[in-house]
């Protein structure tokens, strides 16, 4: 990696980043440079330590803990963020703790229209992971069940009492 990328003090934090895409395109999202800047002290610290000891250990520790603080706080975030419709809400207290088929559900919420129940209940839930099926491989079996993803089965315990 040429020098040149160092020649700036916002630029020596871009290495890590680029090492970190380069390995896992996905990484390339990460905050590295804010949690750098948000804990610099620190960052010199994990720094100043792994130079010393000649083992880049307590340096690594450092940003792996202060990188996984950084996604759950992200993480907080989107799951306080993310919206359930009325339908899918009732989707989610209709399944519950259990594994319904379609049909079940249906009657549960009281519907009649099996169109209707796919747009703006079912489809939503499976494409936002409230819900999953119990025979993903086989979408159309007559056997087919629903029950309730982490995310949903967090949801519903936190509005149980709504």
């Amino acid at each position: 990696m040429p020098v040149a990328i160092l020649r700036t003090s916002s630029d020596r934090w871009l290495w890590q980043t680029l090492i970190l895409r380069d390995w896992k395109p996905l990484l390339a999202y990460l905050p590295v440079e804010t949690v750098i800047r948000e804990h610099q002290e620190s960052y010199y610290q994990a720094l100043a330590a792994a130079d010393e000891q000649a083992d880049a250990t307590p340096f690594i520790a450092f940003m792996l803990s202060e990188l996984l603080a950084a996604i759950h706080q992200a993480t907080a975030t989107d799951q306080v963020t993310d919206q359930v419709t009325d339908q899918v809400a009732a989707l989610i207290r209709g399944i519950g703790n259990g594994e319904l088929s379609s049909n079940d559900l249906i009657r549960a919420l009281g519907l009649a229209h099996r169109p209707t129940f796919r747009e703006n209940y079912l489809n939503p839930a499976l494409a936002s992971d409230w819900i999953e099926r119990t025979q993903p491989d086989l979408p159309r079996s007559p056997n087919q069940r629903y029950r309730l993803t982490v995310k949903g089965r967090d949801w519903l315990q936190r509005n149980a009492d709504e």
